[in-house]
């Protein structure tokens, strides 16, 4: 029997046992989950007609951004991208990491993470005649296991180094004024209503991992799956091709005349809902502590009652007032600029991972946390018991 014989002779078999559908449907997500997971980290959705058109920011790089400044905006470089003969060449400094035109050269690579360059040989020189971001400028790190800031991808790991408004506030086509509001942003924060309602008020890059089986995503809830933030991000935020709508804050945008976007939310959101919270890493958290922190959580911390379940948030079926956040109140309120008015409760697995905490990373440690709940919810712990609970949530 010939493998064509071989091969049709097992799948035979499996459907007549039952298992052909269940394989087929598993073979199909896995194939799901691959597209998304190209989707997530290189796909553009057209929006270079923001970034390259309006923004011209490829300008600012090929003229002024070398790795050593793009590194210290928090953009992340993929060690796995690099050929032997640049990882060598950086070890032993033939490198250039001070010229644009490595920069340039990394973009050739795909090896920056988040950001989409046409890289094009002009009069035998290379020249950058458009660039795009993708969804891992903002939700995706490295490892930093081959330098800082260079290392293997960690794909749904809010990018907390990350400083988005001043990149954008790189463009020369932005007025002073407008430059100034970005450059207020800092590192790990972005305004996702700023060019929507023109209010200022940037919020912590959440985390994109960890979200399976958790409906309302975002930090207002406003929808009700991935797929919803994902369009809302793509189109209104990094400038993609396609269409939004949402009538609680009578936004409609539209770019372009063709849809990039819709077709790759299902696929989008597969990868994303694969992506796994990290477990906390060994030695970085006091285990007795934990054991002690976890009595407390469940009991007179009355954190159970609001972080609830495997994911620690009752979001799927409770949305909170604004008084009931640790960060209000503020103003302007980030809530008030929201489709629903209110907040989610933050799932808690992998909170280790993302400081700063609460939307307006007020708080910079997880003991900070503990202990701002301890006073604001006048909840009477002791010393030690705000400290084993911060330990258990380090243990997430």
């Amino acid at each position: 029997m010939n493998w064509t014989m071989t091969a049709i002779a097992a799948a035979a078999l499996l459907a007549a046992c039952g298992g052909g559908s269940s394989n087929t449907a598993a073979v199909d997500q896995s194939a799901l989950v691959a597209q998304g997971r190209q989707i997530f980290r290189f796909d553009t959705f057209g929006d270079e007609a923001l970034w390259t058109d309006t923004l011209r920011i490829h300008e600012v790089i090929s003229a002024a951004v070398d790795p050593v400044t793009a590194l210290s905006v928090g953009l992340k470089v993929d060690a796995e991208a690099l050929p032997a003969a640049v990882v060598e060449g950086i070890k032993n400094g033939s490198v250039d990491l001070k010229s644009p035109a490595t920069t340039l050269a990394l973009l050739k690579l795909d090896a920056v993470v988040g950001v989409k360059g046409t890289v094009q040989t002009v009069n035998g020189k290379d020249a950058l005649v458009s660039v795009g971001i993708t969804c891992a400028l903002c939700h995706s790190t490295v490892d930093n296991s081959f330098a800082p800031g260079i290392g293997k991808r960690l794909d749904g790991w809010a990018n907390r180094d990350l400083n988005p408004g001043a990149i954008i506030a790189l463009s020369p086509a932005l007025t002073t004024a407008m430059k100034a509001v970005y450059n207020s942003w800092g590192k790990g924060k972005f305004d996702p209503r700023h060019n929507v309602d023109g209010g200022n008020k940037p919020v912590v890059i959440p985390p994109a991992f960890g979200l399976d089986g958790i409906h309302r995503i975002t930090l207002t809830g406003d929808g009700e799956d991935l797929a919803y933030w994902n369009r809302y991000v793509s189109v209104a935020e990094m400038g993609g091709l396609g269409s939004v709508v949402e009538p609680r804050l009578n936004l409609s945008i539209t770019h372009g005349t063709v849809d990039l976007v819709t077709s790759k939310l299902p696929a989008l959101q597969a990868y994303q809902l694969s992506l796994s919270a990290p477990a906390a890493v060994a030695g970085s958290f006091d285990a007795s502590a934990a054991l002690r922190g976890k009595i407390v959580f469940e009991s007179n911390g009355k954190c159970a009652s609001c972080h609830s379940g495997a994911s620690f948030t009752d979001a799927n079926s409770t949305l909170h007032p604004p008084a009931d956040s640790m960060a209000e109140p503020e103003t302007p309120s980030y809530a008030s600029r929201s489709a629903t008015k209110q907040y989610r409760t933050s799932p808690l697995r992998g909170a280790w991972q993302h400081a700063p905490y609460f939307h307006d990373g007020s708080a910079a440690t997880l003991d900070d946390v503990a202990r701002t709940y301890n006073t604001r919810r006048s909840l009477g712990l002791s010393a030690q018991e705000v400290s084993d609970l911060a330990q258990y949530l380090k243990s997430l």
